[in-house]
């Protein structure tokens, strides 16, 4: 008998060249958010952040038309600095998913592991059959480049 759970979670996992901090700063904080999150050609344009256990975020983006698309959001479930955050996330208060975001670093390289458990297998062949896996990794793309560039900014460079 299979996991009914195992079709609605996505797993994307990264070696960045950065320390966890710094990814973790990235993640909690809406100026950084706005440089990185989301696919290319999909900004966000909104970000507000309640950066504790049981605050909220709300973020919106704009599409390459320039058209705002509607705001998503959820709470932080568990933050353990420098180490995991979970939240869930949705529109219109209605959870879509949970995420979980862990950052295990070792010899200032961190791994960064996205686990996505959607609400329902609906949920996720919406996301995923919607590009879901491919935006979240063109965003962590984007994630490298900001961390690259605060990196050099901390070394001096």
């Amino acid at each position: 008998m299979t996991d009914p759970a195992i079709d609605r979670e996505l797993t994307i996992t990264r070696v960045m060249d950065a320390p966890a901090s710094l990814l973790f700063e990235a993640y909690s904080r809406p100026e950084h958010i706005m440089k990185w999150f989301g696919p290319v050609g999909w900004p966000v344009t909104f970000a507000e952040i309640d950066f504790r256990v049981g605050g909220a975020f709300k973020f919106a983006m704009t599409g390459p038309s320039g058209a705002p698309n509607e705001p998503f959001g959820g709470t932080y479930l568990e933050i353990v600095q420098d180490q995991k955050i979970v939240y869930d996330n949705g529109f219109n208060g209605e959870k879509m998913m949970v995420v979980t975001v862990t950052f295990d670093e070792v010899d200032g390289k961190t791994k960064l592991t996205l686990h996505t458990l959607f609400a329902s297998d609906e949920m996720a062949k919406m996301h995923l059959g919607g590009g879901f896996e491919e935006g979240t990794n063109s965003g962590l793309d984007q994630l490298e480049d900001l961390v690259a560039d605060l990196a050099s900014r901390i070394g001096g460079g």
